[in-house]
């Protein structure tokens, strides 16, 4: 059967209507764009390293917290020695007794000073532990604060230095 020339000039026509994807100019905007980003985004010249900072002084008084120490070799709960580590990496134990007894006596040593009020109202712990130390150790000390009633652990991390 032979085609017509309608039917030959239809199919020509619907042939070129067909959507293509031309990706060049999409990559080159693109390209321009990460260019764009890569070069304001590593531009050393910052405006605040410029900024000559006043000086100030402290009218509050920082909060005390209880700083609990976890090295290698031991805990150590506001200067004292409570428990050895190694002790801790045991699965079975829930709660550190020996942390949570220095806690109460910190907090009786604190209510017998008349200090016990502002104590009650804070109750924070400051966790520093070796980046050694696995959490599941950690965990365990954090649970043994929250059971003697200091409710805001915080972790104490040393801040990266910036690349400049």
């Amino acid at each position: 059967m032979r085609e017509s020339r309608r039917l030959k000039r239809l199919e020509r026509n619907n042939n070129r209507h067909q959507a293509f994807l031309n990706l060049i100019p999409m990559l080159d905007v693109l390209s321009v764009l990460v260019f764009f980003l890569l070069f304001h985004s590593f531009n050393g010249d910052m405006p605040e390293q410029r900024l000559a900072l006043p000086t100030s002084v402290v009218e509050t008084k920082p909060r005390g917290t209880v700083v609990v120490s976890v090295t290698p070799e031991a805990v150590v709960v506001q200067g004292q020695t409570v428990a050895r580590t190694a002790d801790l990496y045991d699965d079975r134990i829930g709660t550190v007794r020996e942390v949570t007894d220095r806690l109460d006596q910190i907090e009786n040593s604190l209510k017998a000073t008349g200090h016990g009020d502002a104590a009650n109202e804070t109750r924070e712990v400051t966790l520093l532990a070796d980046k050694a130390i696995p959490f599941k150790v950690l965990k365990k000390i954090m649970t043994s604060c929250t059971a003697s009633g200091y409710g805001k652990i915080s972790l104490a991390v040393i801040q990266k230095a910036s690349h400049a």
